[in-house]
């Protein structure tokens, strides 16, 4: 099966910035607010449009994002606390089909009692909220991205959901927020942004054709550029030692980060796939990686397929066939997706065959 590695990664990364393109218009801090356009509410009561008695928090997320999960619980808690001032957060689904968001938000239950909705793709097959907030085709915002809009329909703030902090909030509800001191600020960190974002690209590009050494150099020169992004690049940053052979390291980076990030079940789950998914990984990192997946399937329960289908392609190499099976088994029985769930039937066939699933890019 195609484990989720390859897109997260790359949403893990975009969603620590607000990325951007000249080739079209940006949405800035200070700008009036696009329409608000929705396909079909799955929760709450339904919004047609800002209006002045307000503050509005719209969120791009997905059910298959990581870092937009683990959003979820941040944003439900600023909702509890300023729903009764006049916030209304609105996170807008810009993936999944309702047969994905529905059961997604009915599981989270009280962790999750803001509006839902999905994007109108009724005349638009991109979406009405992603064209017009959100252009996925040059790559505009990675998710999960939040924009606060003022009384007035203007944005008053635009990031990553866990980066909004309470006292922001209290200044925009309260009337007392310096949006054109936010505006210029914002101004800044985008033309930094743009620098980052052509750096990245580098970097990406440079992982994609397993050119290492300058996969090695575009990390440097981000750490250069913005220093508090280190973290940001957990995946990429073991994936570059383990292309580069530097086992000894892979193995130390892998072990500090998997003790950091101990009780997040993503963290342990993307290390673990990195591993796994990696050319010529030694067995003391394989044995590492079981670890940290055995975590992931244990943090969640045993009802994440993505942590499950990690362990069992672990499991198999290290000649643990039967084990393998096993998990890959109940990994086809937790997941309720078609495409995902077929996916993992084709993982598990191979398994009985006893050969390793190809994994797709």
């Amino acid at each position: 099966m195609k484990n989720t590695f390859p897109i997260r990664t790359f949403i893990v990364v975009a969603s620590l910035i607000v990325a951007a393109s000249m080739a079209r218009a940006e949405l800035m801090v200070g700008n009036k607010a696009p329409g608000l356009q929705t396909g079909k509410w799955i929760q709450g009561e339904p919004v047609p449009a800002f209006d002045s008695n307000h503050v509005y928090i719209v969120e791009f997320w997905a059910t298959w994002c990581g870092p937009c999960v683990q959003s979820i619980p941040h944003l439900n808690q600023l909702w509890q606390k300023f729903k009764d001032r006049g916030v209304i957060v609105i996170g807008v689904d810009v993936w999944d089909s309702d047969d994905a968001v529905a059961p997604f938000v009915k599981k989270k239950g009280s962790n999750m009692t803001y509006r839902v909705a999905l994007d109108d793709k009724s005349r638009d097959p991109e979406g009405f909220m992603s064209a017009n907030w959100w252009p996925r085709k040059v790559n505009h915002h990675g998710i999960p991205t939040a924009f606060i809009i003022n009384r007035d329909g203007n944005i008053a703030w635009i990031g990553h959901p866990m980066s909004l902090q309470e006292t922001v909030l209290e200044d925009i509800v309260s009337g007392h927020y310096d949006l054109a001191r936010a505006a210029t600020d914002y101004q800044k960190d985008f033309q930094l942004n743009q620098q980052f974002q052509d750096l990245q690209g580098k970097l990406f590009s440079a992982i994609k054709q397993k050119k290492w050494d300058e996969a090695q150099v575009a990390l440097n020169n981000i750490d250069t550029l913005i220093p508090h992004m280190t973290n940001g690049f957990t995946s990429s940053r073991l994936n570059v030692l383990l292309g580069q052979k530097k086992f000894d390291e892979a193995y130390q980076f892998a072990d500090v980060a998997s003790k950091r990030h101990a009780t997040d079940d993503y963290w342990q789950n993307e290390l673990a796939w990195t591993i796994a998914i990696s050319d010529g990984s030694e067995a003391r990192l394989l044995g590492l990686a079981q670890t940290m997946a055995e975590s992931a399937a244990r943090l969640t329960q045993g009802t994440n397929s993505a942590a499950l289908d990690t362990l069992a392609r672990i499991q198999f190499m290290l000649g643990k066939k039967a084990e393998a099976i096993a998990t890959e088994d109940k990994a086809v029985s937790v997941e309720n997706q078609a495409k995902a769930k077929s996916d993992l039937e084709k993982s598990l066939a191979s398994y009985r065959d006893g050969k390793l699933p190809e994994v797709k890019e």
